[in-house]
């Protein structure tokens, strides 16, 4: 979001905030203004002002007046509501509050008041619904009212209640009756009497009172019970007369909640106090109301009415139904509820009735009768059956009820309803046979009580009919029976034709599924629902049923033995565990009195265990079938293999685990086979000595052709198969299982072929001479010969080649070389393993794939050779004859070529081959560097994992490339030529980007010789690249630019065949990358490059130089951006390589570049940066740093914010590099204040919102960067900007940021400034000259230093403002002096200033935030705002801060500056007067700090002094209650605040607040008495003028002036006024000078020494001054007690004055007791 659309959002979201907050107060307001005209009309006569400061009332005309204008309001505000939106709304919503809580004071006053506006003729139904809603509320909160008050507005509602409904009348009529309802909870008796008025026999009411009265007796329980009998006898004598639909309906709702008050009463009667009535007297009312409601109104055809009857039926019937004679009557009207389906009532109604019945049948064992049965059973069956038409929406709820309602019937008539069944199921429909089974499974799972056994038999017998029903849905609900039965404790019925049936099921589906068409069907859908009940069912029997039947048992072995189906497997293995542990868990007591062990029955336990073995290899199958198998597993552990069981018990748990803590998608299929293939090795090893693992293998090896290939279950079998025969005992068994297994494999198939492999290698662990004889057998069997290939036609449906097999055999012997023992490997390695593996390689026709299967046999088994430890003299016999098979393949490769397999793993061959015994000669190390030179060179330059690494790896071997230096050095690449390398297009040739890495080393040679040889050669591989290469292979990014900039330099060698040679290179590089970029290489360019080598050929270096820079304008244009950047980084990396020439080239190079392109480099302008700022330090030459400095420059001209940020980034201390570069940028005065623009924009950064990036340069400019940094890059360009007036313009913007650096610094979490930079460089701690508060301040004194202005100077010095700055506690103090001064005595700058501090207030970082508050404390003090206009955004910011309450010195801040407007604009305070005063007063309301409060009085004195009363308005009376509060504070601060803001009150007060005021000061004055005595001196002379200002407000002249001499001291003054203002007091308000005793009284406890004091001095006055009369009403033994306790105090002060106290006390009650009538006596 953009500055300006975040700017207009927060205005509007600002002035909702202050219509909200002010709304009310603009309310207030009017009804003052409308009660002031209504009072000027109805009082005439104004009050006369009187002594007497007490309250005035208001008369109820005024009240009548004020409610009736706020419901004008809220009229009024309602017709403008669509217009206007939600501010009227709130209006609408406060003028409502207004009236209730007026309420809370003057309750009767506005409950008449409203009546009164009921009353009102014409009034609108609009109105009455809100006084009505008025009313409700002031009841609920005010409880008891007056009883004449309620007697009206009863009468009132209840008329307007009754009145002819229409639209508005029903809302009126409703709003009327919640207002009976909202009295009648205090006043009861009152509304029933009216409504029972109106409620007369034999005369139809209106609806409402009805309405009324069922709201009455369900929120008055026990109050309205007494009046239920007449209220329900009065109702049935309007049912006849009630014709219509809508008071039928009435009626039909209040009888239901008459029924539930009832209900509730009966459960609740020990609560009520009042005459208890039975339940069956309830029910003998309500009988004939339940007879008139079936019979008469639920036949008629309105559907409302009829909802509403049965509706109310439910609530009757539980009262009718428990009487036992009422009960047969109910039976008989069941007929007349049922025939109520065929209409269009909603069916689950009528059911809900119909089971309520029927369930109370089968509690109170009294059945329905059965010539009903019939009809029932019918329309309840019917609904099963058939489709629920569209218009029911509860078909769902309905069919529960009606399955509640069957078995209920079940309980009471079970043979009546089986063979309703029965005859039911004797049709063939599909929807009736279905639903009849759902009714008989819930029939059977009916809960406590449990149906008896014989209806389940009969039940059974109905199932038993449809067994033979193949329809799909049939068969689904009889299984669903099945295992209901079973479920419900029926196991024994089940087990025959049960288990039967399920088996059936399972056989059926299983076959119809795997045997299924590709594309599903509904057939197929509505099969895999039947398998996966039958399914669920047989988990639930072979979990419920015991005594399993052995068929059962086998059928399910069967099952997983032989099905294809898998997805089953899963709840087969678990119910097979059920049933194994049930049998197990039976035959335990026999088998332990037998003494043997538990077993089961199983077919074949090897071929039991291999099937689950292969199965678990995809655990996550078929819903995660490998914890069900291995659970089956430990169940079945003693009938599998006894020897094995206790083994299982400890290893399955860890399987299972492992499978529970992964998920298909987490787990690892190469963890979990090595578990698996480990728990088949420990399980094994338990049975050495036996044929038993021999068995498992045969059974392993028949399961290969049961699974695809390839597959994960495929994979693990031949794993499993090689480790289970590696333990066979028996050698000529494994034999045959092995040939056997090479026979039937297909070795055109990768999977088998590879899994053969696998299975022989791991077999040869333990079988290594078995398995070598296999092989020998094998290759004897299939006539193996050296002319021809002869198979045996036995296999004629596996069409093997010959080369298959051949590498096949290769790859299985070097497999078994790896899996075998190590010493056994040693016997054979030589043969039969590596001289099979030559001839098979030898006699075959030595194809790719041949080649590929050879070099990976000898790496694997000269892997396998050297991985033994313990070689000691081991010589590899074949060695010799190996390496000149590989040689021969190497040399065989076409060079054309480019990526062969089979030279790669030829070179790895060699590689592994090498590292065994004998080792290669001199001579044969040179020959494979011949041969791997020329193999390797035509390949793709190398890559991560390439040959070319194992290449490298190889050919290190005796160190080769001294021989290929020498090649280069002697002949300059015609060596290379003459060996036949450049023909075969070399890997070098095709790929020049590598020619750097190759060359450089001589090319950046100290020798001259040596850089011209090389240059030579670089040309001469150019050139052949050009020519050779018909398509070339372009250059990666970034290698022209490096190939130049490495060449570049050169143009400017002393050695002049060198230059020559260099301008050629470019001159080739340049036509190839136009070649390769399709870029158009001019003729002027051509030529232009022709005369630089011409001007090269001398020997004048300036001239040389010149053309260099000519060559690289030429070229520059040819370059993108990156190549730019390589070569610059190129070129830079090159700087002192060699001598001063070649240095100033490539300077020059950098200089040309930049000038020509710096303006496309803006993305690149960092890292060229970056590679010029590494390399500058190493730098020596003053005129190559000079050069390198100026392009930096360059950069920074056109990119500054990248440049900027970059050199901000470097790390601290700034070297001396940065400060040459700084030192640049300072000369050039306009350059410099643009990059000190830049600075304060990054310090700024941390004070300012977040802004997204737009482009790059935004990136670089919105980057972090250090601030330290950028505070001593600011720093030192201050210090060096010598010229005059060069920071006079910056002025405010660098004062301002810095001082926004030094308030952060000030934080707590700034407190430790160990910067990033720095602790990437040092270890040591930041050093005391880099601490960030002192460089800022050095900054700032720096720049005022610039100003030139002696006087602000001075006065900084003077008032220590640097050091009031440095500190934290004084920060705040010191930037206010500093504004303060600035303001001052530095001309111009303000208003820049004062944008900047209001821009400073809105930030969201409070030291920011707090610091441009404190400036604009001073701001606020000077015109300079009001005359920018910049006054209001400067209060606004201010409210807001002044409202941080969790911020003290933002909101101290806030509150001093909004004061100080009474300063700097004071006409402009009464435009503002409600802001200033709100905000102020605000901080004296609520918990708040000292500081805080004492600067809103403070605020408040100045804001006072430019108001007039009639501007204070409202806020008058808040500020001089708040302030009193404050006069006995512990605080000195507020309590010299108060009393001066309650003396700038006085001031204030005129008329109007003058009634007011003088009741203020006469609450105030026994304080203002006492504190004029004040322990703080200023407070004491505060509180003096205050109380002296306040005395005109007694009306007495002679108190105005204090008497006394002048020359007095200032108590002896107080003295005598205090004595003054008694006697006067005495005589003319005596009752006053009471109070004020006892006020002065509590005094005598207070804090303060000078306060109690100065309390016992003024008591004893008081009590001078006083008459007898008040004397008498003393409390003299609680005054003497008081006074005796001060006798205690620490002060002596304190102990003299209540001393004298009592003296006057004593004295006083001698004169009362003299004056008394009966005297002394």
């Amino acid at each position: 979001m953009c500055t300006g659309q975040r700017t207009k959002l927060f205005v509007v979201v600002y002035f909702f905030f202050i219509q909200k907050r002010t709304l009310r107060k603009e309310l207030e307001e009017e009804m003052a203004e409308m009660m002031a005209e209504a009072a000027v009309d109805s009082n005439e006569d104004v009050l006369e002002e009187t002594e007497d400061l007490g309250p005035f009332e208001s008369d109820d005309g005024g009240t009548f007046q004020q409610v009736t204008n706020l419901l004008d309001i809220i009229d009024s505000e309602s017709a403008k509501t669509d217009m206007a939106g939600a501010s009227l709304d709130m209006r609408k919503t406060l003028a409502s509050v207004i009236i209730t809580e007026k309420a809370t004071t003057e309750p009767l006053a506005v409950m008449n008041a409203l009546i009164r506006c009921l009353q009102v003729p014409e009034i609108s139904t609009k109105r009455k619904v809100t006084i009505y809603n008025i009313l409700q509320e002031i009841i609920q909160q005010e409880g008891e009212l007056e009883e004449r008050c309620v007697q009206r507005l009863v009468a009132i509602a209840s008329k307007e209640m009754r009145e002819t409904p229409e639209m508005e009348g029903y809302v009126k009529a409703e709003v009327a009756s919640d207002t009976l309802v909202a009295l009648s909870r205090n006043h009861f008796s009152l509304v029933m009497y009216e409504l029972q008025h109106h409620l007369k026999p034999l005369n139809l009411t209106d609806e409402f009172v009805l309405v009324t009265l069922a709201k009455l007796a369900n929120g008055n329980v026990f109050e309205f019970m007494p009046y239920m009998g007449i209220t329900l006898a009065t109702i049935f004598t309007m049912l006849r007369l009630a014709n219509e639909a809508k008071i039928r309906q009435v009626i039909c709702s209040a009888v239901e909640t008459f029924c539930e008050t009832v209900r509730f009463y009966l459960r609740h009667s020990e609560d009520s106090v009042y005459p208890v009535m039975t339940e069956e007297q309830f029910a003998l009312k309500l009988f004939p109301m339940y007879c008139y409601f079936v019979t008469v109104w639920l036949r008629q055809h309105n559907p409302e009415v009829k909802l509403g009857v049965i509706k109310s039926l439910k609530p009757m019937l539980k009262l009718l139904l428990p009487n036992d004679d009422l009960r047969e009557q109910v039976y008989d009207y069941i007929p007349l509820l049922l025939a109520e389906y065929q209409g269009g009532l909603e069916a689950l109604f009528i059911t809900q009735v119909l089971r309520q019945i029927l369930e109370m049948s089968v509690t109170t064992n009294t059945p329905v009768p059965q010539m009903q049965l019939h009809t029932i059973f019918t329309e309840l069956h019917v609904q099963v059956c058939t489709k629920v038409p569209s218009q029911h929406q509860y078909s769902n709820q309905n069919l529960a009820e009606i399955v509640r309602c069957f078995v209920a019937l079940a309980r009471s008539y079970p043979r009546e309803l089986m063979k309703f069944f029965f005859s039911q199921m004797e049709m063939s429909k599909e929807a009736i046979r279905v639903g009849t089974l759902a009714l008989i499974r819930a029939v059977v799972s009916a809960d406590e009580p449990r149906m008896n056994i014989r209806t389940i038999c009969m039940a059974i017998r109905v199932v038993k009919n449809t067994l033979s029903d193949t329809r799909s849905k049939v068969r689904i609900a009889i299984l669903r029976i099945i295992g209901q039965l079973a479920l419900s404790g029926y196991q024994e019925r089940v087990k025959g034709w049960g288990l039967k049936y399920v088996s059936v099921q399972l056989t059926i589906s299983t076959y119809k599924l795997t045997n299924r068409r590709d594309s599903l069907c509904q057939r197929d859908l509505e099969e895999k629902m039947v398998h996966k009940v039958t399914m669920d069912t047989v988990k639930i029997l072979t979990s419920a049923v015991s005594g399993m039947t052995n068929e059962f048992w086998v059928r399910l072995l069967c099952y997983i033995m032989e099905t294809d189906h898998t997805e089953a497997l899963t709840p087969i293995c678990v119910s097979l565990t059920n049933l194994a542990e049930r049998q197990l868990h039976s035959d335990d007591t026999e088998a332990s009195a037998a003494g043997k062990s538990r077993h089961v029955d199983l077919p074949a336990p090897q071929k039991l265990l291999a099937r689950l073995l292969v199965l678990m290899s995809s655990p996550y199958k078929g819903e995660g079938r490998g914890i069900a198998m291995l659970n089956l597993l430990r169940t079945l552990s003693q009938s599998i293999a006894p020897t094995m069981a206790d083994m299982w018990e400890q290893e399955i748990p860890l399987l299972v685990q492992y499978l529970e803590e992964h998920t298909e998608f987490t787990w690892n299929q190469k963890a979990w086979e090595d578990k698996l293939i480990q728990f088949l090795r420990n399980s094994l090893k338990k049975t050495r000595g036996s044929s038993w693992s021999l068995r498992l293998g045969k059974e392993l090896n028949n399961q290969i052709s049961s699974f695809d290939s390839p597959s994960l279950e495929k994979g693990f079998l031949y794993q499993a198969l090689g480790f289970t025969l590696a333990t066979g005992l028996e050698a000529s068994k494994v034999e045959v299982l092995l040939l056997e297994l090479l026979y039937k494999t297909d070795y055109s198939n990768d999977f088998d072929r590879e899994g053969v492999i696998l299975c022989f290698g791991l077999c040869a662990r333990g079988q290594v001479k078995t398995v070598l004889n296999v092989l020998h057998d094998f290759e004897d069997r299939i006539q193996e010969s050296e002319q021809s290939w002869q198979i045996g036609a036995w296999r004629k449906d596996h069409p093997w080649r010959r080369e298959a097999v051949k590498s096949a055999l290769m790859v299985m012997y070097s497999c078994v070389a790896s899996y075998c023992h190590p010493q056994m490997l040693l016997n054979h390695v030589d043969s039969p393993i590596t001289a099979k593996i030559i001839h098979h390689y030898s006699s075959s026709c030595q194809n790719v794939s041949l080649k590929m299967a050879f070099m990976k046999s000898i790496v694997q088994v000269t892997n396998a050779v050297n991985n033994i430890k313990d070689l000691e003299d081991f010589q590899y016999a074949p060695k010799t004859a190996l390496t000149g098979i590989i040689t021969a393949v190497i040399r065989a490769e076409s060079t054309d070529n480019l990526v062969s397999p089979v030279r790669t793993m030829a070179m790895d061959a060699l590689s592994h081959l090498s590292k065994l015994k004998p080792f290669y000669s001199t001579e044969e190390n040179s020959e494979l560097m011949d041969i791997g030179i020329h193999s390797v060179i035509s390949l793709q330059p190398p890559r991560e994992d390439n040959e070319s690494i194992t290449v490298g790896r190889t050919l290190y071997i005796s160190n080769p490339l001294k021989s290929m230096e020498t090649d280069f050095e002697e002949s300059g690449g015609q060596k290379l030529a003459r060996k036949g390398l450049a023909p075969g297009f070399p890997c070098l040739l095709l790929c020049p980007g590598l020619y750097p890495q190759l060359l450089e080393k001589w090319i950046l040679s100290e020798k001259e010789w040596e850089r011209e040889k090389a240059m030579k050669l670089h040309l001469h591989l150019l050139k052949i690249y050009v020519q050779s290469v018909g398509v070339c292979i372009p250059l990666k990014l970034g290698q022209f630019g490096t190939m130049v900039g490495l060449i570049a330099p050169c143009t400017c060698d002393a050695h002049r065949r060198t230059r020559i040679a260099s301008t050629n290179v470019l001159s080739t590089l340049l036509d190839l990358h136009a070649s390769q970029t399709c870029s158009l290489w001019s003729t002027a360019k051509e030529k232009e490059l022709e005369k630089c080598k011409e001007d090269l050929w001398g020997t004048d270096m300036e001239k040389i130089f010149c053309a260099s820079s000519r060559i690289a304008k030429v070229v520059c244009m040819e370059f993108n951006c990156d190549e730019v950047v390589s070569l610059i980084q190129k070129l830079c990396e090159n700087i002192g390589a060699m001598d001063l020439q070649h240095d100033k080239a490539s300077v020059t190079w950098i200089g040309t570049f930049l000038q020509m392109r710096v303006k496309d480099l803006e993305d690149k302008a960092a890292e060229i940066l970056g590679a010029i700022l590494v390399h500058l330090p190493g730098v020596d030459q003053p005129e190559v740093r000079h050069l390198l400095i100026k392009g930096i420059l360059l950069l920074a001209h056109y990119h500054q914010d990248t440049v900027l940020t970059s050199l901000l980034r470097q790390p601290l201390p700034m070297e001396s590099h940065l400060t040459e570069v700084w030192l640049a940028v300072a000369e050039n005065v306009s350059f410099a204040r643009t990059m000190l623009h830049g600075l304060m924009s990054r310090l700024q950064s941390r004070f300012t919102p977040r802004v997204n990036a737009t482009s790059k340069a935004d990136v670089w400019r919105l980057a972090a960067v250090d601030p330290l940094m950028a505070l001593c890059t600011t720093h030192l360009l201050i210090q060096k900007m010598d010229q005059e007036g060069a920071l006079l313009g910056l002025l405010p913007d660098l004062l301002y940021t810095l001082l926004l650096q030094l308030a952060s610094s000030h934080e707590p979490e700034a407190a430790s400034p160990v910067l990033k930079t720095w602790r990437l460089v040092h270890t040591r701690p930041l050093p005391e000259e880099l601490n960030p508060q002192r460089i800022t301040i050095k900054s700032m004194q720096l720049l005022c230093k610039k100003i030139r202005s002696e006087r602000l100077e001075h006065a900084l010095e003077e008032q220590a403002v640097w050091a009031l700055l440095e500190d934290g506690g004084s920060f705040l103090e010191g930037v206010s002096r500093l504004a303060r001064l600035c303001m001052r005595h530095v001309e111009g700058y303000r208003p820049r200033l004062s944008e900047l501090v209001l821009r400073g207030m809105d930030s969201q970082v409070p030291s920011c935030r707090i610091s441009s508050t404190a400036i604009c404390v001073e701001l606020m003090s000077d015109p300079i705002l009001h005359q920018e206009k910049l006054l209001k955004p400067a209060v606004l910011a201010l409210e807001q801060g002044a409202e941080q309450e969790e911020d003290e010195a933002l909101r101290v801040l806030s509150l001093r500056a909004l004061g100080n407007m009474a300063l700097g604009a004071p006409r402009k305070v009464k435009q503002y007067r409600k802001l200033l005063l709100e905000k102020c007063l605000g901080s004296l309301r609520g918990p708040a700090s000292i500081r805080v409060t004492a600067e809103g009085m403070g605020a408040l004195a100045k804001i006072l002094a430019e108001l007039r009363e009639g501007d204070v308005g409202a806020f008058f009376d808040s500020i001089s209650e708040r302030c009193r509060v404050f006069f006995d504070n512990e605080s000195e601060l507020l309590r010299l605040k108060a009393f001066i803001l309650f003396g700038r009150l006085a001031k204030v007060v005129r008329i109007s607040k003058k009634h007011f005021f003088k009741g203020e000061v006469k609450k105030a004055w026994v304080p203002l008495m006492l504190h004029c005595q004040d322990p703080c001196s200023d407070t004491a002379r505060a509180c003096m003028a205050t109380m002296f200002q306040c005395v005109h407000f007694w009306g007495w002249k002679s108190l105005e002036s204090p008497s006394g001499q002048s020359d007095a001291s200032t108590d002896d003054r107080m003295v005598v006024f205090q004595t003054t203002m008694c006697s006067i007091l005495a005589q003319k308000k005596p009752a006053v000078l009471y109070s004020f005793l006892l006020e002065t009284m509590t005094y005598i406890k207070s804090n303060l020494s000078r306060i109690r004091i100065a309390a016992c001095n003024l008591a004893g006055i008081i009590m001078k001054q006083m008459s007898t009369h008040y004397l008498k009403k003393l409390d003299f033994p609680a005054l003497r007690n008081s006074l005796q306790e001060l006798q205690l105090d620490t002060d002596p002060g304190v102990r003299r004055a209540a001393l004298e106290t009592l003296k006057v006390l004593d004295s006083c009650s001698q004169h009362w007791l003299l004056a008394s009538p009966g005297g002394m006596s």
